[in-house]
């Protein structure tokens, strides 16, 4: 397969892709506040840029479970500056914004960005399967199970509806780029692992992950330090989330995952060194 963005085409399937996540946000569930000025930012990406990141994914608006909605104004204060820093700093890099908002993902689109991540797979403004179209970046399109203000009070799932659920609302997402004309061979989809689905449903989503390839577009997993991976423990130490979070990835390769997003990128290519 082929990914293609906004000025650029990817090769997907050699090895998966590595997807640095830097969260420019004060309240995100593993590192709010870490990287809220733009010179801790860039020291970050630098650093997973070196590491062996592929690429960056920013995201200045938390989809932590009950995080309240970020006015798409006080989002592009926290990404554009980063954005431009790091590209004055290393022009080449591949970013991608995580947003849901279509005038954020189209002011970051002006300023360079090369992919657009939507956590709400087109459903939450109506505008952004349009921006996709006529911008043409690549398309991470995520589903997700309601709003993080409703996901602690959602019906849990029986075992057999995870998977359909999930399929049924790629191809919602799917149905909705094609109405739109977002172009085929720039969609990457993301099963949404933690995005309304309890504990055990991820695992049951992780377990059969390689269902999802019976749509026909690449696909990401996002599993880095979430926390169906350590539930089991009362007060998991920082090596053992990375230690979950690098089996989990290790399952998502067996399964055809194209592109891993995570945190830590040296475990991340540890990992894929290993499976090489």
């Amino acid at each position: 397969m082929h990914w293609q963005l906004k000025t650029r085409t990817l090769p997907l399937g050699e090895r998966p892709l590595l997807m640095g996540i830097l969260n420019v946000t004060p309240d995100s569930f593993s590192d709010g506040g870490r990287f809220l000025t733009p010179e801790a930012a860039l020291r970050h990406a630098l650093q997973m840029l070196d590491q062996g990141a592929d690429m960056l994914d920013l995201g200045g608006e938390s989809t932590r479970p009950d995080a309240e909605p970020t006015t798409p104004e006080e989002e592009q204060s926290r990404v554009l500056p980063v954005l431009d820093c790091i590209l004055k700093a290393r022009p080449q890099t591949i970013l991608s914004v995580d947003t849901y908002h279509a005038a954020t993902a189209a002011a970051a689109l002006n300023a360079g960005a090369e992919i657009i991540n939507d956590v709400s797979g087109l459903l939450w403004d109506p505008a952004m399967a349009g921006v996709l179209a006529e911008k043409k970046p690549g398309a991470i399109l995520m589903h997700t199970r309601g709003r993080p203000t409703q996901w602690r009070d959602l019906p849990p799932l029986a075992p057999d509806q995870v998977v359909p659920l999930v399929l049924d609302g790629l191809r919602h997402t799917i149905a909705l780029a094609a109405q739109a004309r977002v172009l085929r061979d720039t969609i990457v989809l993301d099963p949404g692992f933690g995005f309304g689905k309890l504990g055990a449903d991820n695992r049951i989503l992780l377990d059969r992950l390689g269902e999802l390839h019976q749509l026909g577009f690449p696909i990401l997993a996002g599993i880095s330090r979430k926390r169906f991976l350590t539930a089991h423990l009362a007060q998991p130490t920082a090596e053992q989330v990375i230690e979950a979070t690098t089996a989990a990835n290790r399952r998502a390769i067996l399964a055809g995952a194209h592109i891993l997003r995570v945190h830590d990128i040296p475990a991340a290519v540890e990992l894929l060194r290993s499976n090489s």
